[in-house]
Order: C-alpha cells, then structure tokens, then sequence
C-alpha cells in the first residue's frame, strides 16, 4: 500500500529584508493510511510552515512532498485543513458551510441529494445534526470548531490537516472535542496530520509525536512511537505508565534536548 504522505529532503527558505531567513531543512517523514502523526515543538519551531507545505499553500524551497504518491504542487481536494480559526462565513448556517465545501469537490459528480446526504452525515459525525440550520454566532467556539472539522471531512480527504484546532478553546471544551476526535478518527481512520503545543493532547491522539528543532533552520530532531491501543479513553490512561513514559519523552525533549539533532544526546 502507498503511503498516504510522503515528505523527502524539504527545506523552507524565505526572503526578508534581512536576507534569507531558512525556516526550516532536512525534513524527511512517511506518514502511513490512517495514520495520527503530531507535529510538535517550540513556538517558531516551523510547525505550521511544514502544514502550510503539505496543504500546498506555500511551495518548498528544496525537495518534495507527495500525497498517495502524487506530488504536492498545490491545494486539492485530497487534503483538508481545520484551522485554528473555525474560518466559518458568519451568513451562513452550519449546513451551509459544510455544503459550501461539498459542493467545490462533488458537484460534477454528485446530485444534489447526494451532496445533502454527505453534508448531513459529516454533521451526524460531529454531533452537530440539531445545530445544522443554525448561524455561527448562534453556537459556541467548540460547535463553530467541529462544524470546521464536518467541513474537512465531509470531502473525504484522504489526509486531514490540522493547526492547533483546539488551541483557542477553554480546557474543558478542548479536552471535550479531542475526546470526539478520538472517536472520530477511530470511525473514519482517516489519515491525520496535527500542530500542537499540548504534550498531553499529542500522546492522547497520536500514533507518532514529531517533534522539531528549534528554529532558525529547524528540523525532525526525534520521532516518538506512541505504543498504546486503540480506541483509548482519557481516564484510562492517566495512570498508565505507557502513556507516562511517553509524555515524560516529548517533556525532555522539549526543555532539555530541542536545539538541532547534533544536541540531541543524553545529558
């Protein structure tokens, strides 16, 4: 089976006033089907920059990225991005959001009652089927974020991009929705791609922690396997001491060994 992602020898250089500013270099990952892969390091670690890249909103300054083995020269349809921000239009209703994307990707092929029933399904998934014909600022910030995630998923991308989703939300919500994003992803396995600063939220969710250098030229100082069964629940793993051994790795690495790969020893 062809990887889902693939993300060989990518370096990301930007033109400032004060010269060329390299961002980030030597990125190499494959990222497998259904896969949950978290990206994680210090702010200005290029965390986001490397989403940008898979997502094909900024093109990289060396090397290649394929998706499915389809080189990256642009956004498509076979990756979806949930942002930080919900990005909903304020005029519409939920379903109207999510059918905005639907249509982009399906209309050509799709009648319009297929269309509906895509949308519908996406905002069952999501838990948001009583909320459809409600406006954004009718719901609250962890609705307008789980309308944003039926939207990526209701296209069927076969990689879903993530940038901190839940970073603006309260604790309680954001611990709410990654417990929906458990069961959501466990649902439709799909492929998955996260920004976090959250060491918790990237052990609960992931299947691999990546973790990066601090910038300038940031990048992959060490890949964590996260060796713990599926589905998982939150309390269950609390006392774990696979989920603990794991957090207290992504812990060191983050204040004690997250400068660039020649640091990247025992103390």
């Amino acid at each position: 089976m062809p990887a889902a992602l693939r993300i060989e020898d990518v370096g990301q250089t930007f033109n400032t006033r004060n010269g060329p500013f390299v961002a980030l270099r030597d990125i190499h990952l494959t990222v497998q089907p259904g896969e949950f892969i978290s990206l994680i390091g210090h702010s200005g670690c290029g965390k986001s920059t490397l989403l940008n890249l898979v997502a094909g909103l900024t093109r990289p300054t060396e090397g290649v990225l394929l998706c499915a083995e389809r080189e990256i020269t642009g956004p498509g349809p076979d990756r979806a991005v949930v942002f930080q921000n919900h990005s909903l239009l304020p005029w519409l209703t939920c379903y109207e959001n999510v059918l905005l994307a639907v249509d982009r990707v399906f209309a050509s092929r799709e009648s319009r009652d297929q269309r509906r029933e895509r949308v519908l399904a996406a905002l069952a998934l999501v838990g948001l089927t009583h909320a459809q014909a409600k406006l954004p600022r009718e719901i609250s910030g962890g609705m307008k974020q789980r309308v944003g995630i039926a939207r990526a998923l209701a296209t069927e991308p076969q990689v879903l991009l993530m940038d901190e989703p839940f970073g603006a939300l309260d604790a309680l919500t954001r611990a709410h929705l990654q417990d929906e994003l458990l069961r959501i992803v466990a649902q439709t396995r799909c492929t998955t791609l996260m920004v976090t600063h959250d060491v918790d939220e990237a052990v609960l969710l992931s299947d691999r922690v990546v973790m990066l250098s601090n910038g300038p030229a940031a990048t992959i100082g060490e890949i964590l396997d996260v060796p713990l069964a599926r589905p998982r629940s939150r309390l269950g793993l609390s006392e774990d001491p696979v989920y603990q051994a794991c957090r207290a790795a992504v812990v060191d690495f983050l204040h004690r060994r997250h400068t660039h790969p020649a640091a990247l020893v025992p103390a």
